[in-house]
């Protein structure tokens, strides 16, 4: 027998042990060759406005989701070379050499990657075109797909996945040349022993998540993250690493060894399903650290790209709330400007000339604005009556009400608005030459002119913006001191397809220097695209992960159930039936996988709660969302649960 033919008669006779490898390559090869796939349809590319960042953005999705495929192939690779050392010793018995135990090997990996390639292709191309209509989708572009099956896309993915196959057969032999003859024939030998469990390092446990918990939920207002950022980000990190290992390797331990000393300990089957885990504490605790934190980053990745992509939509309207804002130039300009707007497809919905102040900030910028370099150095006055009018037309809300020397600070993205009471404005000095000193009554979350924009670059920076009462700007106008400008705003019908028009006015505006000019056609499909992107590559590479980690716990299950089927026979023999076998399965089960899933929602809703919807929470259904997602990843890992059970219950029912 030659070793090819070995070769194929060891993958058809370990087809079970291959199988979730085998399905979890086809879904890697489906999703490398969807992400190539799309770089070279030219209907996506056409409906496109921004192909270069697109092309860039999935060469780099491409690129993590080929690393992540690559980790857990190796991994899933060490635990069938963990599962085969017996057999391995065999051959080294024999008479083979490492080198033709790791071509074995090699030659397993491409019979596999080449099923999997053929695959994975054939239903990579027809889902390619519902992952792209999906992907326009998200991008809320109507184009017709074509099926396609790219040559590039074939040849790149077939490239990669035969690399995969030389750094597997190098982890192989690596493996195989480690160990000695003796040790492969005892490789399957439990060495597993009781943990030796400490009541203080159990509570250690607990506390150590409690105190993350209550760092995480105290917000990024408080003294923490304000004052003490990197310590306490440090401390989270390790409170939440450490305090999950010592949870699974001591608190589970002492909670099981207690449950061994309660009266009703021998009723039952209790004592059949704790004194199991009790032994597989040691080997389960990296496995169920790991599950738990790996469970946490997919859900707030998923949430955080979901919410990402939620806000964008009203993001962009807020960080460029004008569908065309220029600062005024001559008459005649400022005509032609106006034709090229009304003789385009473009209705205009209203059309403003507004008035404001330009003067020098004399106190710190920070008094109205978190992040002063996003803004110009100089501060804008507008009358409270010009913005009232322009708010009362976007239907906004935002009014204010102002009197004397009272004024309100636009600081669009701020985290923290405020609203002062009577008797505690802060004062905010300006000069224009001479100097006027305004009381701040509120700091609103909100944009008057918004970002400057350009067509290439995007946003480039924010006028900063302070409404004054009519009162002080008709004071401070009449002494002619501080400079006047003007701006014309516009609001548009089907704005975010507005690009062409904005191009061309655009390049009208900045033929005068330093001319303030903002569209909201000029940011939209740059940050829709970006953020549609990144939440589909993000899904995809969710459901790499998902299967990674339903393999690791097939695997984890595979190994002790098929460990533990000589004392599952010796149940059955001494009169326990299949039904009180199910029941004992099921409970040891459920102590390994909830435990893993509590923690990683609990993780992931306080870091999201706290961190990212009290930051966007003038967005309505975000809250509700990331409890979906949340519920679509219980549901997953009941599914888990279920068919671990069962597959648990089959290997042990076999004859050992």
């Amino acid at each position: 027998m030659s070793l090819f033919d070995l070769t194929v008669r060891n993958v058809k006779r370990n087809f079970r042990l291959y199988s979730i490898y085998l399905f979890s390559m086809v879904i890697g090869v489906i999703i490398q060759f969807t992400f190539s796939s799309l770089m070279y349809n030219g209907d996506i590319m056409d409906a496109l406005q921004n192909r270069d960042n697109f092309r860039m953005g999935v060469a780099i999705a491409s690129v993590v989701v080929f690393v992540f495929i690559i980790f857990f192939i190796l991994y899933a690779n060490s635990f069938f070379m963990r599962q085969r050392k017996k057999e391995f010793g065999m051959y080294l018995l024999y008479g083979l050499s490492e080198r033709q135990i790791t071509m074995m090997v090699f030659y397993e990996t491409l019979i596999l990657s080449a099923i999997s390639l053929v695959t994975g292709v054939l239903l990579g191309g027809i889902l390619s075109k519902l992952f792209g209509m999906l992907l326009l989708r998200l991008m809320q572009y109507e184009q017709v797909i074509s099926l396609s099956f790219p040559l590039q896309s074939i040849l790149s993915t077939a490239g990669l996945f035969l690399l995969l196959a030389v750094i597997i057969s190098v982890q192989s032999y690596i493996m195989v040349n480690r160990v000695q003859l003796m040790e492969l024939f005892r490789a399957k030998q439990k060495s597993e022993r009781p943990v030796r469990i400490s009541a203080v390092l159990a509570l250690l446990s607990v506390l150590l998540l409690v105190l993350s918990f209550a760092v995480i939920s105290s917000g990024k207002g408080s003294v923490f993250w304000q004052d003490y950022a990197t310590w306490s980000l440090i401390g989270v990190t390790v409170g939440i690493i450490g305090g999950t290992y010592l949870f699974f390797r001591q608190f589970a331990g002492w909670l099981l060894h207690r449950l061994s000393r309660g009266r009703k300990y021998h009723e039952g089957n209790t004592v059949l399903w704790t004194s199991s885990l009790r032994f597989q504490i040691r080997g389960n605790t990296l496995n169920l650290t790991f599950i738990s934190l790996f469970s946490a980053a997919i859900m707030m990745l998923m949430c955080f790209m979901t919410i990402n992509y939620k806000v964008q939509f009203d993001a962009v309207g807020r960080n460029l709330p004008n569908d065309i804002a220029y600062q005024s130039l001559d008459q005649q300009t400022n005509t032609m400007i106006d034709g090229m707007i009304r003789d385009s497809e473009h209705e205009i919905l209203f059309h403003f000339t507004q008035e404001g102040l330009e003067v020098t900030p004399v106190t710190d910028m920070h008094a109205i604005v978190e992040n002063p370099e996003y803004y110009t150095p100089d501060v804008l006055l507008v009358p409270e009556h010009a913005y009232n009018e322009l708010i009362t037309q976007r239907g906004d809300g935002e009014q204010v009400e102002l009197q004397g020397n009272e004024a309100v600070g636009l600081a669009q993205g701020s985290d923290f608005p405020r609203v002062y009471e009577p008797g505690k404005m802060p004062d905010f000095t300006v000069r224009g030459p001479e100097q006027t000193v305004f009381k701040l009554a509120e700091i609103k979350d909100y944009a008057y002119l918004g970002w400057a924009s350009d067509p290439v670059r995007s946003m480039l920076y924010k006028p900063a913006v302070l409404v004054i009462s009519d009162e002080a700007y008709s004071r401070l106008a009449a002494e002619g001191t501080a400079v006047r400008k003007s701006y014309e705003i516009y609001g548009l019908s089907n704005a975010r397809n507005a690009e062409a028009l904005s191009r061309e006015i655009h390049s009208i505006v900045t033929q005068t220097p330093d001319a303030y000019y903002s569209s909201f056609a000029d940011v939209y499909s740059k940050q829709i695209e970006s953020s549609s992107l990144m939440l589909f590559s993000s899904g995809f590479l969710a459901l790499i992960a998902i299967f990674a980690l339903a393999s690791i716990i097939y695997f984890k299950q595979l190994r002790e159930a098929t460990d533990e089927r000589l004392q599952y026979s010796i149940l059955r023999k001494i009169g326990i039936d299949g039904r009180q076998i199910q029941s004992v399965i099921r409970k040891q089960l459920l102590f390994v996988f909830l435990p893993p899933l509590l923690l990683g929602v609990a993780y992931s809703w306080f870091i999201i709660k706290y961190y990212i919807l009290d930051s966007v929470a003038g967005y309505s259904g975000l809250t509700g969302m990331t409890w979906g997602i949340m519920g679509v990843y219980f549901l997953i890992y009941l599914l888990l649960y279920l068919s671990s059970t069962n597959l648990y219950y089959k290997i042990v029912s076999e004859n050992p």
